[in-house]
């Protein structure tokens, strides 16, 4: 049996499995079934692993032992659809317009396992013998940072470790060349909280008295960057791995155009640190950003009062080698540091996550110690672009953050090779996300060929 990738996306995205809602609980249930009984219909060995949150599908196609391991990665969880006035059609129903199809989830990540299971089912169908062992590990939390994928590497880490991971969570940004991504930023989040009076007071009664949590919070937030966009955070660079030649002469090769990006972002002008241009800067550097911050009066009017209390929220993008629970641990000291005496501060701790980095066979700094398999599937994968795509595959680190994949090299010690079929016209995450059909399909063949000339 064989499967259209494009009526198995389909399918996915009617599933409305948002997994940072609570109300879409149904949903994330029903994607569950449909992708183990499109699994099982591909002579997969599906079991479940229960966590503390959303289980995790594991799928093994295990043949011989001394065959290569490759483990295929994705998770089947979407973002909350919000706003919903600003889709043009319903964020769980399907719409193909012209070479598109649109709907929550379909870039992100719905569409490449529509893509993995559909070269899966012509790949076996065609090689019922195949002497590769595969595995299918797909998770239900990755849009909420993917808190029980660490705990059950640990407790089923030997039954997943592979010689390889599979990936295609990531972009390129063009669709006549494939990016291959070679680093994930890393992340880590945190909510600040000042607290000055036990209540609200009028400004006028008490105005001049007492300091403003507003004040103090925009006066601490004010000082975590240098006028030149530098973080300003002792001990913030200092384990940082320097960007090699070759990185950032792929990325220079792909000629992008900075006039063109200051339009599709509908910003006057870019503010990046000293010497990175806009696409450096979002590949190559780390960041401090302030993601929402409140106090006070929000309705319409004014409403004069000094409030008790104002809050921040704020994330960093983390490059090689830089460790999520130590920049988060240095960030809380600097915040403690400044903040005034006359304020009780307090912190609420998010996800975190470590950054990755892979170094592709031939670079200067390419590790000796490189699974072999992982070393062939880079080549291959030059191979078969080429010819998909019409160009070699780029090089490139990527701005976002995948944690899982750090957590499966730091508990597993597996390398990932991670395949773009996003691309920026995608709007993942964003209202009316769709998924390019012309993606669909050399990355269907491309995975196919991949996995059929592995062994």
């Amino acid at each position: 049996m064989t499967l259209d990738p494009l009526d198995v996306l389909k399918d996915l995205v009617r599933f409305p499995s948002v997994s940072a809602d609570s109300a879409f609980k149904q949903g994330l249930i029903e994607v569950q079934q449909y992708l183990q009984s499109k699994l099982k219909s591909l002579g997969f060995e599906v079991d479940i692993l229960k966590t503390e949150g959303n289980p995790i599908i594991l799928a093994e196609r295990l043949v011989e032992i001394d065959a290569p391991k490759l483990v295929i990665y994705g998770h089947y969880d979407v973002q909350p659809p919000d706003p919903l006035d600003l889709w043009d059609s319903a964020p769980f129903e399907p719409e193909v317009r012209g070479n598109r199809i649109y709907g929550r989830g379909a870039a992100d990540n719905k569409g490449p396992i529509a893509v993995y299971l559909a070269a899966l089912s012509e790949l076996l169908s065609e090689n019922p013998d195949l002497p590769l062992n595969l595995s299918v590990l797909l998770e239900g939390e990755e849009e909420i940072g993917s808190p029980s994928f660490g705990p059950a590497l640990k407790v089923h880490g030997e039954r997943i470790r592979g010689d390889m991971v599979l990936v295609c969570d990531t972009g390129s940004l063009r669709p006549d060349q494939l990016a291959v991504t070679t680093g994930l930023r890393g992340i880590t989040c945190i909510e600040v909280n000042l607290k000055g009076a036990d209540r609200d007071f009028h400004s006028g009664i008490v105005g001049g008295s007492i300091l403003n949590p507003i004040h103090a919070l925009v006066d601490i937030c004010s000082s975590l960057h240098n006028p030149d966009g530098i973080i300003n955070v002792p001990g913030f660079y200092d384990s940082i791995v320097e960007v090699e030649d070759w990185e950032r002469e792929e990325l220079a090769q792909l000629g992008n155009d900075l006039e063109e990006h200051k339009k599709f972002l509908g910003v006057k002008d870019f503010f990046t640190p000293p010497e990175l241009n806009a696409f450096e800067a979002t590949r190559f550097a780390p960041t401090l950003e302030f993601n929402g911050i409140k106090g006070g009066y929000q309705g319409e009017g004014s409403k004069t009062v000094i409030p008790s209390e104002a809050f921040v929220k704020i994330s960093c993008r983390l490059v090689a080698d830089q460790m999520a629970d130590d920049i988060q641990q240095i960030l809380m000291d600097t915040i403690r540091d400044r903040c005034p005496k006359q304020m009780d501060l307090s912190f609420e701790v998010e996800h975190n996550g470590n950054p990755y980095k892979v170094v592709p066979l031939g670079k200067p700094n390419s590790p000796d110690d490189q699974s072999p398999v992982l070393t062939r599937a880079f080549k291959l994968n030059e191979k078969h672009s080429k010819s998909l795509f019409g160009k070699k595959p780029v090089y490139l680190r990527e701005g976002g953050s995948i944690p899982i994949i750090g957590d499966i090299k730091d508990i597993l010690g597996m390398d990932t090779l991670m395949l773009g079929l996003y691309l920026p016209e995608d709007g993942a995450h964003a209202p009316n996300e769709s998924f390019d059909l012309g993606m669909m399909s050399k990355g269907k063949e491309l995975i196919k060929r991949l996995l059929e000339d592995l062994v």
